[in-house]
């Protein structure tokens, strides 16, 4: 038990938790990948109090999830796009959107689409290195430095 807290004591999860998990941060990112830029689309589209918005979106920056730029249309107005650690949180949005339609709210009329084809894209799921479809119970845990594995429901002492 001792090698699993000591993992989980290391583990990546809480830190990306603490920055990105709370709800208007997650929606601001969600109004971000859908293109709001200014502080006065964001407010407007969520509905949040301006000092909380303010307040996330400079978590978001400090975080470097967002990047703030003065507008070059409007110096006096800023700009807040996704960095490339922004834009890579895409699967872990569209993961949770997917989530919530299977077990929450049901299929929306709008869906993310190919802009090739506007056919839906795929679903998310967890991928073999081969492309085959995983399970929880199809995987296990391999400490890097010693080789050493943990399956799904081990005892880790």
């Amino acid at each position: 038990m001792e090698a699993f807290k000591a993992a989980a004591l290391r583990c990546p999860l809480p830190s990306a938790v603490e920055l990105i998990g709370e709800k208007w941060a997650f929606l601001i990112l969600r109004g971000a990948l859908n293109g709001l830029q200014h502080f006065e689309q964001f407010q407007a589209a969520l509905g949040i109090a301006r000092n909380i918005l303010s307040n996330r979106l400079a978590k978001l920056v400090e975080g470097e999830i967002l990047e703030r730029c003065p507008d070059p249309a409007d110096r006096r107005k800023v700009v807040y796009s996704l960095t490339q650690k922004g834009e890579a949180l895409l699967p872990v949005v569209l993961a949770l959107r997917q989530w919530g339609e299977d077990w929450g709210h049901g299929c929306q009329e709008i869906f993310l689409a190919d802009k090739r084809d506007a056919r839906p894209v795929k679903r998310i799921c967890v991928q073999a290195h081969d492309g085959r479809e995983l399970k929880l119970h199809d995987m296990m845990w391999v400490n890097r430095n010693t080789g050493t594995t943990f399956k799904h429901g081990d005892k880790i002492d």
